[in-house]
């Protein structure tokens, strides 16, 4: 995972409450258990007209050519509900998304967010898609900031660190492994019989 620090970018304005992983990455477009193929599914079901031929629909934010290349995207209340198919968040990765701004996550949408690189900032949106020009997202600092104003945001601890440290649940537990170790041999010395054969 790529460590995270600070991005800015324009942010796409996909401002609908409610939005599921099955609207994120339709079903019929996980074909894998790979993390990888996955970007051109992204809200396949509106991003184009026809399943065949991916026939771009042109009312579609995310077809709009000025967003090419976005990183941050602005969603609704609840984004990320419905399943709980890590594949959303690999979709949105993939894509190039390293932010989603929405005003409330699905608890399993937003871990796998974090999982996957994705800071995931509860804040209204509103007001940060009618900021001009690009908007900046200082992970560090936990603020939004846009030509004329910045947001502070909340983010746990743990997830923090996970995406300023790129990452996983895994990774964050080695940091631990001296720790880990003093504590397995404390713990041997007292049970040796807990560690026959191991």
């Amino acid at each position: 995972m790529t460590p995270f620090a600070q991005v800015t970018s324009l942010a796409v304005p996909l401002i609908r409450d409610n939005v599921d992983t099955d609207a994120i990455i339709p079903s019929r477009e996980m074909t894998s258990v790979s993390k990888h193929g996955l970007a051109d599914g992204l809200f396949a079901g509106w991003r184009y007209t026809e399943r065949k031929g991916r026939v771009p629909n042109p009312d579609f934010v995310l077809n709009e050519p000025r967003f090419a290349g976005a990183s941050i995207l602005l969603g609704g209340a609840n984004f990320g509900c419905g399943s709980s198919r890590e594949h959303a968040a690999w979709a949105l990765a993939e894509y190039g998304f390293r932010v989603v701004i929405a005003p409330s996550f699905n608890p399993i949408f937003r871990a796998n967010c974090v999982r996957n690189g994705i800071v995931p900032v509860a804040l209204d949106p509103a007001p940060i898609a009618a900021e001009p020009g690009p908007i900046t997202v200082d992970l560090p600092g936990q603020t939004v900031s846009g030509a004329s104003r910045h947001w502070p945001f909340a983010i746990d601890a743990e997830a923090k660190a996970m995406l300023i440290g790129g990452l996983d649940e895994i990774g964050l537990t080695l940091q631990r492994r001296d720790a880990i170790a003093a504590f397995r041999a404390a713990d041997a010395a007292r049970r040796p019989w807990a560690y026959f054969g191991g």
